[in-house]
C-alpha cells in the first residue's frame, strides 16, 4: 500500500513537471522574443545572486601592473585604469543595478498602489488633489525628476533608490486608479458592501487583488527604465558612489579619457546596460500579451 502511494506521488510530481515544461515550451514558441528576454533576465539575476562565486576576481582589487590591460586570458574583458577586472565589476554591477531597480519599483509601486487605490475608491476632494499632484509629477520626464531628487538627497545607494522610486509613483497610481474606478461598481464589490464589510476591507480584499495583473506588466516594463535611470545617475556622479561597482559609474570613469586607448572600458559596461534594458522590455511585452486579453491575437 505504501509503495502504491509512493508511486502515485512520483507520477503526480512527474506530471506536474511535465506540465510546467509544456507551458515553458509553449511560451517559447508563442513568444520567442519574450523567451529571449526572459533568458537574459534570468542570466542577470543569477549573476547578481552568485556574483561572489562567478566573478573571477575581487571587483575592488587593484593591480598596478594590469592598468588598462587589454582583454586576455587573465582578464577576459580587460582591466580599467586602476587594474581592476572589468568582468568582475560588471558581474557585481548587475547586483547593484538589479537591487536598485527592484527596490525602487517595490517602493514606488507600494506608494503608487496606496495613492491610486485611495484615489479611485474614495474619489471626492482626495482624488482631485492626488490627480493634480500626479499631473505635476508627470509633467517632468522620469530622468529629470530623478536628477532633481538625487541632487537633493545626495549620492548613496539608499538615496538612489528613493530618487528613482518617487518618479515611478504616478504611472502606478494612474493604473491602479483606472482599475479601481471600474472595479468599485462591480456586483461582487456591491455584494461585499451589502454583507456589511467595511470600506477598507472591501478595497483591500476585493478591489486590490484584481489590479495585480496590470501591475505585474507595469513593474516588469519599468524595471528596464529604473536600471537605465540608475546608470544615468551614476554616470553623472549622483547615483551609487564608490566603491560600489556600478555600470554607469564605470562609463563615467572611462568614457571621456580612455575611450580611444581602451575602448573595452566603454563597450562592455554599455553592452551590459543595453542587454539588461533590452531583456526586461522584451519580457515585459510578452507578459503584457499573456495577461491582457485585449492584446492577444
Amino acid at each position: 500500500m505504501v509503495d502504491i502511494d509512493h508511486q502515485a506521488e512520483l507520477t503526480k510530481a512527474g506530471a506536474h513537471v511535465t506540465g510546467r515544461w509544456s507551458k515553458l515550451m509553449f511560451f517559447a514558441r508563442r513568444y520567442p522574443l519574450g523567451a529571449i528576454g526572459a533568458v537574459i533576465v534570468v542570466i542577470f539575476v543569477l549573476s547578481a545572486l552568485f556574483a561572489d562565486v562567478i566573478a573571477p576576481r575581487d571587483p575592488l582589487q587593484t593591480l598596478a601592473s594590469a592598468s588598462l590591460k587589454a582583454p586576455s586570458s587573465g582578464f577576459v574583458m580587460g582591466a580599467d585604469m586602476m587594474g581592476r577586472d572589468v568582468l568582475s565589476r560588471i558581474i557585481h554591477g548587475a547586483r547593484i543595478s538589479l537591487t536598485v531597480g527592484v527596490a525602487s519599483i517595490l517602493l514606488g509601486g507600494f506608494i503608487g498602489v496606496v495613492v491610486g487605490l485611495m484615489s479611485g475608491y474614495l474619489l471626492g476632494w482626495f482624488d482631485l488633489l492626488m490627480q493634480r499632484l500626479i499631473d505635476i509629477m508627470q509633467a517632468l520626464p522620469l530622468l529629470v525628476l530623478a536628477l532633481v531628487m538625487a541632487a537633493s538627497l545626495g549620492p548613496s545607494l539608499e538615496n538612489t533608490i528613493i530618487a528613482i522610486s518617487i518618479p515611478l509613483v504616478p504611472n502606478v497610481a494612474r493604473v491602479v486608479r483606472s482599475s479601481t474606478l471600474s472595479l468599485r461598481e462591480m456586483p461582487f464589490v456591491e455584494a461585499a458592501r451589502a454583507a456589511g464589510m467595511s470600506e477598507f476591507r472591501v478595497a483591500a480584499r476585493h478591489v486590490l487583488p484584481n489590479t495585480l495583473a496590470p501591475l505585474i506588466v507595469l513593474f516588469t516594463a519599468q524595471l528596464g527604465s529604473a536600471i537605465l535611470v540608475e546608470a544615468s545617475l551614476s554616470f553623472l556622479g549622483l547615483g551609487v558612489p564608490e566603491p560600489h561597482p556600478s555600470w554607469g559609474r564605470m562609463l563615467s570613469e572611462s568614457a571621456a579619457e580612455y575611450v580611444r586607448v581602451a575602448p573595452w572600458l566603454v563597450i562592455f559596461p554599455g553592452l551590459a546596460i543595453s542587454l539588461a534594458v533590452f531583456g526586461t522590455n522584451l519580457f515585459g511585452d510578452a507578459l503584457r500579451d499573456i495577461l491582457d486579453p485585449r492584446q492577444r491575437s
